[in-house]
């Protein structure tokens, strides 16, 4: 309330009827509200009547719905501000009447909601909507929100305003804009979706006959109109129509531009690395680059974000600027050139050891300098030697790896030892590394782990998978190999050409005759093709063991027997189990996908299964036998006819 009264008292906010959103405690219960004013008076405090309870989303957490429909009731305000001689303020379900028209606001998630408000409203002859809202950015939704505006307009006619929140809210989910104002079912104005700005006006002039005429030769509509159960009024001495003049050009509807889903890699993750780092007050960024596709796209991604922090400051934007020059530490610098500016706040390393290639070093190497980036090179041999000479020491024992005769636990902790050392490395040069070069401030650690390898638990708890955050940790490997198609196009970054064509490896095992033997695919036992179907089905569908298997034997008949889909079935669930434990500890990601497996904030599952998963295993293997059985019967008769004719 102290902040509602700043607003209400600001000249910017006079003759404006203004729509801001705020928590109200009302008889000891939090509501999510809208508060709507005018003119230092505050016209209707409307509560939020569908929570958001899913997903990224636990408002009931911190919020209780209000369930009395088309009621309102009067509120009793903070004593900040009775200064505006108002003590009490309509509070509830309800809608404003002006002079020349009516409102009605909804408020975010009650868009999405199979009853949303302005269908009634627009029934009761609610012509404009606003809606404040906090959706975030998922890769190929845009989409979905915008048909939603549109089809709110569409069937009911109106005038709908969006306005969603920009930038990183110190979360996983990254908020992208993407303001609009629909009109009749057709877009009229569209906002930016992703932008370094923090604040953006969007604008058009409408024409409310054309609502009423639009609405008029709905016959279904009128009848429907005819039987609804009217909102509450509060009647407003205020004219929202700002002309007679017919010369007055009104807007006209625009196609809306979508981005591309590698677009939106380059740019959604871009701006919510720029929002964490001037947010945090760091100096930069630290990434361990291995010359492979995760590392790389993620460098790339730190090499956008440059970009648009350079094309924002020649925009003029002066937030931005003053930002840089924190982060530089220098008060007359201004960011022109993005490899430039990449050296300045952007530090990569290659940590090799014995089962490293050259190839992947020059890989890393070269990408490093086409960016800008300031490179490391360094060997962490003698760091894995003396870490296993101590147990070594202790136990008197000495693992070695497969190749060398060892068993699989020693080759997995001889693996993982590997791992572990290059976060240690990565969070002391992360540290360090600007005080060496006389440079004050920290940098924070980067992760690269993609979507689909955390969902397999292809990842070592603790290992450079763990970092401060993580900009590709909600993406697919797909569509990492899409977007370094797009930056090779786009930057011009022609090192990427070889990441692509080389295959996926951690090069945590011995080289053979000088050349990388181990691959990630072929350590997983699954393709990440397979690996995006087995997320979207555990996580979107809901699918456990049995109703996996039972999609994918007609998903993929064309390619595999119901025998090997129960295999790869299996193999999947025991993987993704024996593994979920390290979900408690992944490194906080940009949300990009609904089958993200972050078990913090957005997939609530447990993390200690039953690995045998003994139950749902036997129907699989009963279902199996059923179709072989089905199908040795069918090819016994379809062979008794064919002797038959023969």
């Amino acid at each position: 309330f102290q902040v509602l009264a700043k607003l209400l008292e600001s000249p910017a906010t006079q003759d404006i009827i203004c729509d801001v959103g705020m928590p109200v405690l009302h008889r000891n219960v939090r509501y999510n509200c809208r508060v709507i004013f005018l003119n230092k008076k505050i016209l209707l405090i409307r509560p939020k009547i569908s929570l958001a309870n899913a997903g990224n989303y636990r408002e009931l957490r911190w919020f209780t719905p209000w369930s009395k429909a088309r009621w309102i009731l009067l509120l009793r305000v903070g004593k900040d501000v009775i200064v505006f001689s108002q003590e009490t303020v309509p509070f509830g379900d309800a809608v404003l009447a002006t002079k020349d028209t009516c409102l009605g606001t909804e408020i975010c998630e009650e868009l999405w909601a199979p009853n949303s408000p302005h269908i009634e409203m627009g029934l009761d002859g609610v012509e404009i909507f606003t809606n404040s809202s906090g959706s975030h950015h998922v890769l190929r939704k845009a989409h979905t929100r915008v048909d939603l505006v549109n089809s709110a307009t569409a069937k009911n006619g109106g005038i709908y305003i969006l306005a969603n929140q920009k930038g990183c809210d110190g979360d996983r989910l990254y908020y992208d804009g993407c303001a609009m104002i629909s009109m009749n079912g057709e877009t009229v104005a569209q906002g930016s979706q992703f932008s370094l700005d923090d604040v953006e006006v969007l604008v058009a002039t409408l024409d409310l006959e054309d609502i009423r005429s639009y609405r008029a030769e709905i016959s279904s509509r009128n009848l429907a109109a005819s039987k609804v159960n009217p909102y509450p009024r509060v009647k407003v001495n205020f004219a929202l129509s700002c002309s007679d003049d017919v010369a007055v050009p009104t807007s006209v509807p625009i196609q809306w531009r979508h981005h591309s889903p590698e677009e939106e890699i380059s740019l959604g993750p871009a701006c919510w690395l720029w929002d964490y780092l001037r947010r945090s007050k760091q100096a930069g960024f630290l990434l361990p680059l291995s010359g492979g596709i995760d590392s790389s796209a993620t460098a790339c991604i730190v090499y956008s974000m440059c970009h648009q922090v350079c094309l924002a400051v020649k925009n003029g934007n002066a937030d931005v600027l003053a930002d840089a020059r924190k982060i530089v530490n220098d008060e007359t610098y201004v960011p022109e050139d993005p490899r430039e500016f990449c050296k300045r706040v952007f530090t990569t390393c290659y940590m090799a050891s014995e089962n490293s290639s050259q190839d992947t070093c020059n890989r890393a190497k070269l990408l490093a300098e086409q960016i800008g980036s300031y490179h490391i090179n360094l060997n962490i041999d003698a760091a894995v030697k003396a870490i296993v000479g101590i147990f070594s020491m202790v136990t008197g024992r000495t693992p070695c790896f497969s190749v060398y005769g060892g068993s699989s636990r020693e080759n997995l902790a001889l693996q993982n030892v590997q791992a572990r050392i290059r976060m240690v490395l990565a969070y002391l040069f992360a540290q360090l590394t600007l005080w060496t070069r006389g440079m004050p401030g920290g940098l924070l650690v980067l992760g690269s782990a993609n979507v689909d390898e955390s969902l397999r638990g292809y990842l070592t708890k603790y290992d450079c998978s763990s970092a401060d955050i993580n900009p590709i940790g909600g993406i697919s490997k797909t569509d990492l190999k899409n977007f370094i198609q797009y930056c090779i196009e786009n930057f011009q970054l022609t090192a990427l050409r070889s990441i692509m064509s080389a295959p996926p490896t951690a090069e945590l095992e011995p080289l053979v005759d000088g050349q990388v033997a181990q691959t990630d695919e072929a350590d997983m036992g699954m393709t990440y093709a397979e690996l995006s179907i087995y997320g979207k089905l555990r996580k979107i569908a809901k699918a456990g063991p049995y109703s996996m298997f039972c999609k994918l034997i007609n998903m993929w008949k064309e390619i595999c027997t119901p025998r090997e889909v129960a295999s790869k079935v299996k193999h999947f669930f025991r993987m993704y189990s024996i593994n979920r434990h390290k979900m408690t500890t992944l490194t906080p990601s940009y949300h990009a996908e609904n089958y993200s497996p972050d078990d913090n904030r957005f997939d609530l599952r447990p993390f200690l299964y039953n690995t045998t998963w003994s139950w749902q295993f036997r129907c699989i293997d009963k279902q199996v036998n059923a179709l072989y059985f089905l199908y040795g019967f069918i090819f016994k008769a379809l062979a008794m006819v064919q002797a038959q004719f023969q």
